[in-house]
C-alpha cells in the first residue's frame, strides 16, 4: 500500500504560481503513474495531470495544458505540480492519486490510493 502526503497548497493572486509537491511512502513507485486530480466547492473531482514514473509520460487537462508541469523526484520519490499563470478558476482542493501499472488513467475510479490533499486559492 502506497501512503501519499501532498503539501505545497496556499492563497496566491491570478497570475501567481505554486509548486506542489507529493511524497509517497511504502513503496517505490517504479511500476506505479501517479496523477494529480482537484476539487472545487461543489463540483466534482476532476483529473489534472498524471505522469507514467517509470519514462516520464506525461498527460494534462486542456485546462492547464501550458500552464502546469508535472514532474518527479525518484530519489525522493516525489512527485510535484507546478502551476503557473494561475486563474481564480484553478481554486479547488488538490490531491495526488496513484495507479500500479503503465496506462495513464483520468478516471478518479481508476486510482487506487489517495493523498489527503491540499488547498489551493487563487484571488481575483
Amino acid at each position: 500500500q502506497v501512503q501519499l502526503v501532498e503539501s505545497g497548497g496556499g492563497l496566491v493572486q491570478a497570475g501567481g504560481s505554486l509548486r506542489l509537491s507529493c511524497a509517497a511512502s511504502g513503496r517505490t513507485l517504479a511500476d506505479y503513474v501517479i496523477g494529480w486530480f482537484r476539487q472545487a466547492p461543489g463540483k466534482e473531482r476532476e483529473f489534472v495531470a498524471a505522469i507514467r514514473w517509470s519514462d516520464s509520460t506525461t498527460d494534462y487537462a486542456d485546462s492547464v495544458k501550458g500552464r502546469f508541469t508535472i514532474s518527479r523526484d525518484n530519489a525522493k520519490n516525489t512527485a510535484y505540480l507546478q502551476m503557473n499563470s494561475l486563474k481564480p478558476e484553478d481554486t479547488a482542493v488538490y490531491y495526488c492519486a496513484v495507479r500500479r501499472g503503465l496506462i495513464i488513467y483520468r478516471a478518479t475510479s481508476r486510482m487506487d490510493s489517495w493523498g489527503p490533499g491540499t488547498q489551493v486559492t487563487v484571488s481575483s
